[in-house]
């Protein structure tokens, strides 16, 4: 069987339901635990990686316009979701802004660079809404979030490099990686 028939049984043998670990947990406590949680989920995981190898792939000014987007709107919307309260959605758009972000890689798409930016924000929207509803009230509440938001940027700037190596190396790996980040994402939101 070729591998590109076998690639999507793969990815939907291997991905669990979007667990965007919201609601108040009594682990989540300081800097540490804000810098694991983005990458403790394959939701988070994928989708902050995939901003950045979105934004690389188009290079110009999305490489740190899309990113630094993403980032604003996400600390936004945590702060405003610090309280415990998440939409009832919040899990449904983490797994949705996987979707996009990998269709967007897989189809090549060259967004303007305020379009790209506003996507971007707008997809961080349910991802900080997750964060928030984590975060502590206490003073631990501040170390969390400066965790999620440096782990963030770090995947963020993992996907640019990523991006760089598929450029030089396979260009069209790149797509393969978008149609891989687009089907978890699918996966996610019917799983």
């Amino acid at each position: 069987m070729s591998p590109f028939r076998l690639a999507p049984l793969l990815v939907l043998a291997l991905v669990s339901p979007a667990l965007a670990h919201t609601g108040a947990q009594p682990h989540v406590h300081g800097l540490a635990a804000g810098l694991w949680h983005p990458v403790s989920g394959l939701d988070h995981l994928l989708a902050m990686t995939a901003v950045g190898v979105w934004a690389g792939l188009v290079g110009g000014a999305a490489r740190w316009a899309w990113p630094l987007s993403f980032l604003a709107a996400m600390a936004l919307a945590a702060a405003a979701s610090a309280s415990g309260h998440a939409s009832a959605w919040t899990e449904a758009g983490v797994a949705l802004s996987v979707a996009v972000l990998g269709v967007a890689i897989a189809w090549g798409v060259r967004a303007p660079v305020a379009v790209g930016a506003a996507l971007c924000a707008a997809l961080a929207v349910a991802h900080g809404q997750a964060h928030g509803a984590e975060t502590p009230t206490d003073a631990a509440g501040l170390a969390f979030g400066l965790g999620f938001i440096v782990s963030t940027a770090l995947l963020h700037v993992s996907g640019i490099a990523l991006s760089a190596l598929l450029v030089r190396t396979a260009p069209l790996a790149g797509r393969a990686v978008g149609f891989g980040v687009a089907a978890a994402g699918a996966a996610l939101l019917v799983g």
